[in-house]
């Protein structure tokens, strides 16, 4: 993979620390010149240190934005743009597992807004971008939680019952649904759309909590990959040409591989996609507003 992403501009978000990080570096060592996407600034300034370091390649920069922020993501986009002229390959990475309900900023239930919400708005707004620097990619880390639950049109937050790794399993079920979607409204532009389950991946995700999950992620531990086998499968979506062209695909250990059997339902998709982009503020159609309305209740 030795200079094979020259030319390139990568944006990674989440890519302080776990696989987005290792993501970063390896595509860093490609020669790609890597935006990494962080909340946290000092975490994030470390990261970028320690992959310029490792990798001898300075063109990595970092950039801060909050994604359980609207305004964050809005603020970043168009500061992206506004230094940068291309994006050949976006990497949605970032998430997290939140075992008690929580909001955001905008009032929304934090994993849904984070691992959803966010990667939904960040696409859409960098997507002319993408287009421009066709051909292109978007990346999608899932998880094969989504075979876990199903959506909830009635309560998609988790208003009326909360279970944190249900909540997480839904955004993960959302990510796929997304990525398909994606893939078919963007057919024909050179942007193409995966998805992947990285595997049970040995990082801080979801260990730090006192909920059953985080009990069971630390006994669990010694038996989970590590991150830079976990990050192969984003590294190989993001940067082989084996895959130019392929999109609308879910991937497990660099492979096509079945997802749930709901995430090929279409009108889930569009729904999805519809309440989405009501709850972001992205412009959508009068008819499709009407119905995105009409979901949301």
């Amino acid at each position: 993979m030795v200079d094979s992403m020259n030319g390139k501009t990568v944006l990674v978000t989440g890519a302080n620390s776990g696989i987005g990080k290792v993501t970063a570096l390896e595509l860093a060592r490609a020669r790609a010149q890597v935006v990494m996407l962080c909340r946290n600034k000092e975490k994030g300034e470390a990261a970028r240190r320690e992959i310029i370091d490792d990798t001898g390649h300075q063109a990595v920069e970092l950039m801060i934005a909050d994604l359980a922020s609207v305004a964050s993501i809005r603020e970043f986009a168009a500061e992206f743009k506004r230094t940068h002229n291309r994006l050949h390959v976006l990497v949605n990475n970032a998430g997290l597992f939140v075992p008690v309900r929580r909001l955001t900023v905008d009032g929304f239930e934090s994993t849904f807004a984070i691992n959803h919400l966010g990667e939904f708005l960040l696409t859409d707004l960098l997507l002319d971008l993408l287009r421009a620097s066709a051909p292109a990619r978007i990346v999608n880390v899932s998880s094969r939680a989504h075979f876990r639950t199903g959506i909830d049109f009635d309560d998609l937050q988790g208003e009326r019952k909360y279970r944190g790794f249900k909540a997480y399993a839904r955004s993960k079920l959302a990510n796929v649904l997304f990525t398909y979607e994606l893939a078919r409204r963007l057919e024909g532009t050179g942007v193409t759309a995966n998805c992947l389950h990285p595997g049970v991946v040995r990082t801080n995700f979801g260990r730090v909590s006192d909920s059953a999950m985080g009990w069971g992620a630390r006994v669990a531990a010694p038996f989970m990959i590590s991150p830079e086998k976990g990050a192969k499968t984003s590294i190989y979506l993001a940067s082989s040409p084996e895959v130019e062209g392929v999109t609308g695909k879910y991937f497990v250990k660099s492979k096509p591989a079945r997802s749930s059997a709901l995430s090929y339902n279409v009108e889930a998709a569009r729904r999805l996609w519809d309440v989405s982009a009501r709850l972001t503020g992205v412009a959508v159609s009068p008819s499709a507003a009407r119905a995105a309305a009409a979901a949301a209740g």
